[in-house]
């Protein structure tokens, strides 16, 4: 299998993850691609219209995207514990979790964006501002019930948001006003998958 990857992507990051915990990384070529608004990728659009990492080639040639579906792919093979829960609460929970911290990340990387311009809006970046206490205030308070050895989808997308809102935000300080959701990142950072996804700004 090949990766349309970059290290400085949460949503790269959050496949990797998934195949580190599932034992397939060794299976995966990882090809450096670079995305960005106003610089496409041409070669990729083939792949995947929508111009997006990660993109997924299977052996067979045919694609897979956007994150969620490799990463439900990759929960398909090996025989690893799933990150996927069967049908029932587990999975509707796992998936929740998920929907907040993918879209956190799809906040983090608006703002971002809104800050790269010339003259950003602040309107645009009070409202950034505003949802990120939000999703900080409603994760420590459900900080306990993430803890455990298990590891599930929901739980990898938080836990991707908060490190990349360490790497791009490095002194924003979240960590002093929820410090049960600051326990269970450390923990979740700890992970050999976690650490063998490091961002990299290069």
């Amino acid at each position: 299998m090949q990766l349309h990857w970059s290290s400085r992507s949460p949503f790269v990051r959050k496949v990797m993850v998934a195949a580190h915990e599932r034992g397939l990384a060794g299976q995966i070529e990882c090809l450096p691609t670079v995305v960005a608004l106003t610089r496409p990728d041409l070669s990729l659009l083939p792949r995947n219209p929508l111009g997006k990492i990660p993109t997924l080639v299977l052996p067979d040639g045919s694609t897979l995207y956007d994150s969620l579906v490799i990463c439900e792919y990759l929960d398909g093979l090996g025989s690893a514990p799933p990150l996927f829960p069967g049908p029932g609460p587990a999975r509707i929970e796992a998936l929740r979790r998920h929907a907040l911290g993918n879209g956190f990340l799809d906040f983090l990387l608006l703002c971002r964006t809104e800050m790269g311009r010339e003259q950003p809006d602040r309107r645009i970046l009070d409202g950034f501002s505003a949802k990120q206490a939000a999703v900080l205030e409603a994760l420590e308070a459900e900080a306990p019930r993430l803890g455990g050895a298990g590891l599930d989808i929901g739980r990898i997308a938080i836990g991707c948001a908060l490190s990349y809102l360490d790497f791009r935000w490095p002194k924003c300080g979240w960590r002093g006003l929820h410090p049960a959701l600051a326990a269970w990142h450390e923990g979740f950072a700890a992970r050999p998958s976690v650490r063998a996804t490091e961002h990299v700004d290069a």
